[in-house]
């Protein structure tokens, strides 16, 4: 800028001496002052450019250095929002599944709340006329029941073919095609050995039983060892994953009866009693028990035989998901096995 002043001047004094008509003097000290100037305006405009390319430098380097903090920063965080994504994946999985398996809870229905709510009606009502019913009551009635089915989960089976129990006989099997390829005979007495389903099990799932044929029929069971029966459970599936439940037994009998381990299983010895005789509801739970009769008393049985009479519908074949038998063993059971 300054070097343009410079020249500026120079050019109206040229132009003031050509229209006076004379001549231009230059002072030799004058151009020399001029020169120094121009030099001196060059150096300090090489000496500014080069500060500001060493500025534009440091601060591309700046920006540069910048961006990538700013970059490792996001890639930082990126990270960490990724793995808080995670957990927050595996705690809406382990949400879910617990959700599913509160799904699967059988709670009460409205029938059982309904049954629930009545029999405090009646007690309510015979004790002493009050027809009210408090939160209290129903409270009550309902822990009793939970505690009476927790009994029930924790009753020693004596039908569990782990525990040596096995079917000796049974009405004729359910088969489907030509080809017997879903039932295998143990033995000359016709027991298939999928009977064993029966008295294993079954967690409710559908397919997991063993099929007889037509609307009626039976299964002898040998228990593990002689017992006092208590009760006897009855397994179908469970409603929850079942579409057609027509196959479940209906009308039931249970006999039971001392055999004898050294005797002929096909034959039928001792004194055969009536245990318990009841009807599967399929409204109610998938497992159903039921007490042996007040006439048992402390009868000793080793031998059990369900009948059927009917069930629920299908008339081709009736399904058996499992059949347990509770009781539980006396001194006078232990003299009666060492003696034999």
């Amino acid at each position: 800028m300054i070097l343009g002043v410079v020249q500026m001047i120079l050019k109206l004094a040229l132009k003031s001496a050509d229209s006076s008509g004379g001549s231009l003097v230059v002072v030799p000290d004058f151009v020399r002052r001029i020169d120094e100037v121009e030099s001196f305006v060059k150096t300090k405009m090489t000496m500014i450019q080069v500060h500001v390319d060493a500025v534009d430098k440091k601060m591309e380097s700046e920006v540069e250095g910048l961006r990538r903090e700013l970059s490792d920063k996001i890639e930082e965080n990126a990270g960490e929002v990724n793995h808080r994504f995670e957990k927050l994946d595996s705690k809406s999985e382990m949400l879910e599944n617990k959700l599913g398996e509160l799904g699967a809870v059988e709670f009460f229905s409205k029938e059982d709340l309904e049954k629930i709510f009545g029999d405090l009606m009646n007690v309510k009502g015979a004790d002493n006329g009050d027809m009210k019913v408090s939160l209290d009551d129903i409270i009550m009635t309902t822990r009793d029941m939970l505690l009476k089915e927790s009994q029930r989960l924790s009753r020693v089976d004596y039908a569990l073919s782990s525990g040596g129990a096995m079917v000796v006989r049974h009405s004729e099997p359910f088969i489907i095609g030509k080809v017997r390829r879903w039932f295998r005979k143990i033995s000359l007495t016709t027991v298939y050995r999928d009977s064993e389903n029966m008295l294993k099990p079954s967690f409710g799932e559908p397919d997991q039983c063993f099929p007889l044929k037509g609307d009626s029929g039976f299964v002898k069971i040998r228990l593990r060892t002689t017992i006092i029966p208590e009760a006897i459970t009855l397994e179908h599936v469970d409603k929850a994953v079942a579409y057609d439940r027509s196959s479940a037994p209906k009308n039931c009998r249970v006999y039971g009866w001392h055999q004898g381990y050294n005797a002929d299983i096909a034959i039928e010895t001792g004194k055969i009693f009536l245990m318990a005789e009841f009807s599967y509801d399929l409204q109610k739970s998938n497992a159903q028990t039921f007490n042996v009769l007040d006439s048992v008393g402390s009868g000793l049985v080793d031998t059990v035989r369900l009948d059927f009479t009917s069930n629920h519908g299908n008339p081709s074949h009736t399904c058996i998901y499992r059949l347990q038998v509770h009781g539980h063993e006396s001194t006078s059971i232990l003299m009666l096995a060492m003696q034999s």
